[in-house]
């Protein structure tokens, strides 16, 4: 017992010391990046422009992606929180519609700081690119290795009790129980989207927002007020596998824009490419654009693989139970 309580805190101090190493490892990476020369190449006359289709799309799916996921944590926290609980939905709530707000906030500041960063030219657009796909695989991976929901919902379950044991600071933890489930994806939209904002333009980008958020809310609809069964195994699935096409054509645009700015090479396929695949899934005529992209979809199904082998099949073959996903959503407790 002693042993496992002492594993504790060193797993939480290793785990600790590698998101510090990985931190500082990105941003000494984009400190290179800033202060690099950059090649001759105009990027204008190298690459075509990015659909508008394409954009709007990107933009949505990481929308509703990270809108699904906070939907899903609010209906977990909620869950049991009827009869003489149900005014304790509202602190949640609260606290979720001020995650909303600082999350367009947070948009307006990091846009401030782009416009300082105005001066890097093209290399921001690299920078942000970068930024957006190493976040990216953090949640892919993350995701992957949580995809069997059980531990994850449990884990708020877990949160909301400690919540409602503070007796007099329940209001206040429940409030930030609310902020902290809504904002950390809002955190995250707000730093995927800034590469297509440079790309398109705030106005395209939003209109994919628009989207996303519209379909957010139907599901926030059929969730809470309609009670109807959804089925959220195929939604998390799906919208993973859409993530991870993003991802992928995420990575095809800044590798090319690492090109442009010669800190790529440039080696041209034996054939010509389509030109519509650049425009819809930013797929060019390469070896180097191509080879990035097989690289980040081959990272993400490597490391679906490792978990399940971790999560099923290694527990199953020591007969351990297995994780699994929930198929609807979370039901109430008395």
């Amino acid at each position: 017992m002693t042993a496992g309580t002492a594993s504790s805190p060193r797993s939480g101090r290793v785990r600790l010391a590698w998101w510090a190493a990985g931190l500082a490892i990105l941003a000494g990476l984009v400190y290179l990046m800033a202060t690099a020369d950059t090649g001759p190449a105009d990027p204008t006359e190298v690459r075509g422009p990015q659909s508008h289709a394409t954009v709007v799309f990107n933009a949505s799916v990481i929308v509703f992606r990270e809108g699904l996921e906070a939907v899903l944590i609010f209906a977990a926290v909620t869950a049991s929180m009827l009869g003489a609980n149900q005014g304790r939905r509202k602190p949640v709530a609260a606290g979720a519609g001020i995650a909303f707000a600082a999350t367009v906030v947070t948009w307006f500041l990091v846009q401030a700081l782009l416009d300082a960063a105005a001066p890097l030219g093209p290399r921001l657009e690299a920078i942000t690119g970068f930024i957006a796909i190493a976040v990216l695989l953090v949640v892919m991976n993350w995701f992957v290795h949580k995809v069997y929901w059980s531990q994850w919902i449990g884990r708020h379950h877990r949160q909301r009790r400690k919540v409602l044991e503070r007796g007099n600071a329940v209001v206040l933890g429940l409030v930030a129980l609310g902020f902290t489930s809504v904002f950390r994806e809002g955190f995250e939209v707000v730093l995927f989207l800034q590469n297509l904002e440079l790309q398109a333009g705030t106005a395209t980008v939003l209109e994919g927002v628009g989207i996303g958020l519209a379909a957010t809310a139907v599901v926030g609809v059929l969730t809470f007020w309609l009670h109807h069964k959804l089925p959220y195994r195929k939604m998390l699935v799906l919208t993973g596998v859409l993530l991870g096409v993003v991802l992928v054509v995420m990575t095809g645009g800044t590798a090319l824009t690492f090109q442009d700015l010669g800190w790529l090479p440039s080696t041209p396929l034996p054939f010509a490419m389509p030109g519509w695949l650049g425009s819809w899934f930013e797929v060019y005529g390469t070896y180097e654009t191509i080879a990035c992209q097989i690289g980040a979809a081959m990272l993400v199904v490597g490391s679906y693989v490792l978990a399940e082998q971790m999560k099923v099949r290694r527990p199953a073959k020591q007969g351990a139970p297995v994780a699994r996903r929930p198929e609807a959503p979370p039901v109430s407790v008395g």
